[in-house]
């Protein structure tokens, strides 16, 4: 009788228990900034509506995912996150969390429009803040070491909040790529190109974090 032969099939990843599964939602796309008309703010920083693209985007993304299940939905204090997750919190039946730190790294100067006309136009500022991957560069811009401890203490607590829990945090791409980058140990903006309406998946395992998915915008193609 031959002896019974032992396999080990590789098999798809399944979060292991205990482990928080956080799915990181841009939000869709905003109103763009056009000379002389101002932007709405809160504190001093940008807090524009979204677009009727941005709109469709958070449509499309609920269309997606809103058979899903989640245990939470957060969203940061600026309105464009809370408007791309209303279609999706509708569908799951959840109220979205407002969690202050998920907002959008303060651009100082460049609040009110400036960064997207300085990033176009190619100032020398917008240049250096690339190749030093700083945003501080940026004149009165949050410091880069505080806003790194703040992106790492949000994604750390509501990962703490929801162990063996999968939730959609709608955040802004400099959070997202700053979550990122921390949890996988790579440059300061290896992430930093985070479209509009995309999801990226992290998985906070037993041995650290592990990244699942990046810039996935399937729900929009």
């Amino acid at each position: 009788m031959s002896a019974e032969v032992e396999e080990y099939p590789q098999v798809r990843f399944q979060a292991p228990p205990g482990s928080a599964t956080l799915l990181l939602f841009r939000h869709g796309a905003s109103a763009p900034v056009r000379p002389g008309v101002p932007i709405p703010d809160v504190d001093g920083q940008d807090d524009p509506n979204l677009a009727p693209e941005g709109e469709e985007q958070a449509e499309q993304l609920a269309a997606r995912f809103g058979g899903e299940h989640f245990d939470a939905i957060y969203v940061s204090t600026l309105r464009r996150t809370a408007q791309t997750a209303a279609p999706l919190a509708k569908a799951c039946g959840l109220t979205p969390i407002v969690e202050p730190d998920l907002r959008e790294v303060f651009l100082g100067e460049w609040e009110g429009g400036g960064f997207r006309r300085h990033v176009s136009e190619r100032h020398p500022i917008a240049i250096k803040m690339y190749a030093e991957q700083r945003w501080d560069v940026i004149p009165g811009a949050e410091p880069g070491e505080r806003f790194a401890a703040r992106v790492q203490g949000v994604v750390s607590r509501i990962a703490d909040r929801h162990a063996g829990e999968r939730v959609a945090v709608f955040s802004h791409g400099g959070v997202i790529g700053a979550a990122l980058a921390w949890t996988t140990g790579s440059r300061p903006f290896a992430f930093s190109v985070v479209d509009n309406g995309s999801v990226s998946e992290l998985v906070n395992a037993p041995w650290g974090w592990v990244l699942r998915r990046f810039n996935d915008t399937a729900h929009l193609d």
